[in-house]
């Protein structure tokens, strides 16, 4: 069975925006900071296709020596950074998706 030629091109149309719109998430970005008071934070760079970019770590957290702390704060800065990445992508790529799961 063929398709008629405006559903394929309407079809092609949209594959061509939703491969526009996830190059676009490529160079979007979102950060992620978990932090102390007194202390500092750490900050974590990703970009909307989940890449990450960038780690930020003030200097007084190095200096505490306390790498358990560090570890944590670097876990839960990059999971924020994650869930605002996935965030991004499903409001830029949802209403072109028509529903499916990307």
């Amino acid at each position: 069975m063929e398709l008629p030629k405006n559903m394929l091109q309407q079809i092609q149309q949209m594959q061509d925006a939703l491969i526009e719109a996830q190059q676009a998430l490529s160079e979007e970005t979102v950060a992620g900071t978990a932090g102390l008071p007194g202390v500092g934070a750490v900050t974590i760079t990703v970009t909307g296709d989940q890449r990450c970019t960038q780690v930020s770590i003030d200097p007084p957290l190095l200096a505490s020596g306390d790498a358990e702390m560090l570890q944590d704060l670097v876990l839960t800065a990059l999971n924020t950074a994650l869930e605002s990445s996935r965030a991004l992508a499903l409001e830029r790529l949802g209403p072109l998706s028509g529903g499916m799961n990307l």
